[in-house]
């Protein structure tokens, strides 16, 4: 019997297949800007993951605990989010899975309503990597649908759900015309994403699992999954975030989900976090969708 390439151990793999899986989606250009809109010296851009009950339903799941830990972000925690974002008269983007848009649309207008930035974020919390090109393309569009016909505002930007990046992500990114992706992890600064060595037009907006609460909060009873950071901790790890992205004149972009932060002990971390940038100075606080647009448009 011959041995076929997909036969192989990765250590034995020949340099052309692993270069090819390595340069399939890459970071191209740098889309650094000299300075931030209106002379600014970093941008601060806070997100949060509307997952919402799809962290269950996604995998099938029936447990009405874990349901209602969801439902949860949306009783109390997006409340109590926007209510923040209010006082300190700061943007956010919010990215909404398509069964949270259905489930409870009033939360998106009101989202939408209130100057922030309701973006892609798959239909039912899937993971791509799972999916064939037309199952994740369905899901897109079908996502895509749904949040503009909700809020009245096509999304232009996109996060994959648990940043589960397909072979297929980038090209349907592309395909449906989108501005930016938050789901990969190769710089500090905003980047162009290339495809097979060919550029996109599609900018980076990085994220980093140090920059997201789940993986400081999240526990699950029926996993070995139960770390816990104390919130103090957590504000000092992203405040040191925030200080080299200001001394660089970058970027601090943040990942968190309403049904983790939003609660009474931890949601000051992001009240702290504003007061903080604005007690620096030469801050601009936007969307992603802001971000990533200018980034693109005045890199340096």
């Amino acid at each position: 019997m011959s041995t076929t390439s997909k036969d192989l151990e990765p250590w034995q793999w020949p340099e052309e297949q692993w270069r090819k899986i390595v340069d399939h989606v890459r970071a191209g250009q740098s889309y650094r800007p000299a300075k931030w809109k209106d002379g600014a010296r970093m941008a601060f851009a806070v997100s949060f993951d509307s997952d919402h009950e799809t962290n269950e339903l996604r995998e099938g799941g029936k447990s009405f605990g874990r349901m209602s830990w969801g439902q949860y972000g949306n009783r109390q925690a997006i409340p109590r989010i926007l209510t923040l974002l209010q006082k300190h008269d700061v943007p956010a983007t919010f990215y909404v899975p398509g069964v949270v848009a259905t489930l409870y649309p009033d939360e998106q207008r009101r989202i939408v309503g209130q100057g922030h930035e309701v973006a892609l974020h798959g239909w039912i919390h899937e993971l791509n990597s799972v999916l064939s090109y037309e199952d994740e393309r369905e899901l897109m569009l079908r996502a895509d649908e749904v949040l503009t016909r909700v809020t009245g505002v096509k999304p232009v930007g996109v996060r994959t759900c648990s940043w589960d990046f397909s072979p297929h992500t980038l090209r349907i990114e592309k395909e449906m015309g989108l501005l930016y992706d938050s789901s990969l992890m190769a710089d500090y600064d905003c980047y162009e994403l290339v495809l097979d060595g060919e550029p996109t037009g599609v900018v980076e907006l990085p994220v980093e699992w140090m920059r997201d609460d789940a993986v400081y909060f999240w526990m699950h009873r029926f996993q070995n999954l139960r770390p816990y950071t104390p919130p103090h901790d957590v504000l000092e790890i992203w405040r040191k975030e925030l200080d080299a992205a200001w001394e660089e004149g970058g970027i601090f972009q943040l990942t968190t989900h309403p049904h983790v932060i939003g609660y009474r002990s931890r949601l000051w971390i992001i009240d702290e976090l504003i007061r903080h940038a604005k007690a620096k100075g030469g801050v601009w606080f936007a969307t992603h969708a802001q971000v990533a647009a200018y980034a693109k448009e005045n890199a340096a």
